[in-house]
């Protein structure tokens, strides 16, 4: 095989993925040199890959034209639901994908819709592999010396990456996240592969050291912390004034709207914002998933500061511990015991996930169970999309859905309302992101949730005050509820 018959198809094929993904974005695509050069080594790289499956020029060109059609496709479509554009650590969760499909609004890989196009791909490819020749050296010794040698020089380039001098080189090109200016510079996959690089030199290096500390003084007996799903006050979406929206004007300490990471989606950037009272920013690449990066190492969460002043810390989430692989990061984090979805395997269903109300009593079990202080944190699942007909009986529109499963959620919080009112406790609610929902898209309305904090079991200080927050702020004011000392 002539030079010519392979570069020839790796010219087309890099020519086609720059002018697909040139005339897919909004913004004006870079054509300063230095950044043309990245796009087109991230092409280049990702081809190579393909390349070392067959070794036919033309079939790796097309299999990098098709990852091209399918990230702008993906791209697209997060950009529309999410209002954020593809990222490193979408990579990391497409492993998720085949064991919670409904979660990613894809469909099992055994549904037709799903195995009938990876099939026909499979079968192409196959196909394809019979009909173009291999690009392979002629002899057998060459031939097997170049098969082995382009997947190490792939590995060579990838530890190059994480040299002294390889992260450099990409800290002087990617200084800080800047996703949307970044993406429209040099591409989605090159800001992908370049953002999974400055993350990994970030977690590469050492972790400041943390102290743990509190407030002084007495602390609350019995913390609770409920992150309700996708909630916010549905009076603001056009629906019914919710009771417990009335009480959280006229029986919270404070209360107010709350200023998340995203729209739609990554609970775990909000997760951790109130478990660690850390901005998003101050992660640096790993504010992305904060679970990826640090694992839940965090020596100042609210977890780990309730565990050291001689609190039960508890964890409760109605659904599977693998997912974001949060049961090994809640004991990183520092929860003792994990309340997960075998522990509801008796509640019933609203919808396609644990009911809240179930979540509800479970907490207050936890509460009159404790032999001492305790802290309980839940993340609800009930309200979680996706939003589609068939869901619940009678209702299709999405809205409507919606209008169903937050009206249990603002139930549930009534009933934790009235069933820590005796205790000397702190109950704080909030939302983890606004509803993903296809009549509320991101920079429709205001896309803060709503959040209230109640004290139980001590004199008022006065009425209740709207007090809006980032929520981020708000995990360092749950520390004043676990303090110290503890009687």
């Amino acid at each position: 095989m002539s030079p010519m018959s392979v570069i020839l198809p790796i010219v087309v094929a890099l020519a086609a993925a720059f002018a697909i993904e040139a005339a897919a974005t909004a913004r004006r695509v870079s054509l300063r040199p230095g950044d043309v050069a990245i796009r087109l080594g991230a092409y280049a790289l990702i081809m190579a890959f393909w390349f070392v499956f067959s070794w036919r020029p033309w079939l790796a060109g097309f299999s990098i034209v098709t990852t091209i059609v399918v990230t702008v496709l993906v791209n697209r479509l997060k950009r529309r639901v999410l209002g954020e554009p593809l990222v490193f650590s979408d990579l990391a969760l497409l492993r998720q994908v085949p064991q919670h499909p409904e979660l990613y609004y894809t469909t099992p890989l055994t549904h037709p819709k799903t195995a009938v196009p990876l099939l026909l791909g499979a079968g192409c490819a196959a196909f394809w592999y019979t009909v173009e020749p291999a690009a392979l050296p002629h002899g057998l010794g060459a031939s097997l010396a170049a098969i082995v040698a382009l997947p190490l020089a792939l590995l060579a380039l990838g530890f190059a990456a994480r040299t002294r001098h390889g992260r450099a080189a990409f800290a002087a090109r990617f200084p800080a996240p800047d996703l949307e200016a970044d993406v429209a510079r040099t591409g989605v996959l090159a800001t992908m592969l370049a953002y999974w690089a400055r993350r990994d030199a970030e977690a590469a290096a050492p972790s400041p050291a943390g102290k743990l500390s509190l407030p002084p003084g007495r602390g609350d007996e019995v913390v609770v912390v409920v992150q309700l799903e996708s909630f916010m006050d549905p009076a603001r979406l056009g629906g019914p004034t919710l009771p417990m929206m009335e009480r959280v004007r006229g029986e919270a300490v404070q209360y107010g709207r709350l200023t998340v990471p995203t729209h739609g989606a990554y609970t775990m950037r909000s997760e951790h914002a109130a478990l660690t009272g850390r901005e998003g920013a101050s992660l640096g690449f790993g504010g992305f998933d904060p679970y990826l990066s640090g694992g839940g190492r965090e020596p100042t969460s609210l977890a780990r500061l309730a565990r050291a002043a001689s609190y039960e810390t508890v964890f409760v989430h109605p659904y599977h511990p693998d997912f974001f692989d949060r049961a090994g990061v809640m004991r990183e984090l520092g929860f003792d015991r994990l309340i997960m979805i075998e522990d509801f395997s008796d509640a019933p269903r609203v919808g396609p996930y644990v009911g809240d109300a179930s979540v509800a009593e479970r907490i207050l079990a936890e509460v009159r169970g404790r032999k001492g202080p305790i802290l309980v944190f839940c993340s609800t699942m009930e309200n979680h999309g996706p939003w589609k007909p068939g869901r619940l009986a009678g209702i299709d529109d999405p809205l409507g859905q919606y209008f169903h499963h937050v009206g249990n959620a603002g139930r549930a919080v009534e009933a934790l309302i009235d069933g820590l009112a005796a205790e000397e406790a702190t109950l704080c609610v909030y939302g983890d992101h606004a509803p993903s929902l296809p009549c509320y898209r991101p920079g429709d309305g205001d896309p803060r949730t709503d959040y209230a904090l109640f004290r139980f079991g001590r004199p008022r200080a006065g009425a209740p005050q709207r007090i809006d927050l980032r929520i981020a702020a708000l995990g360092c004011r749950l520390r004043d509820a676990v303090r110290s000392e503890t009687t």
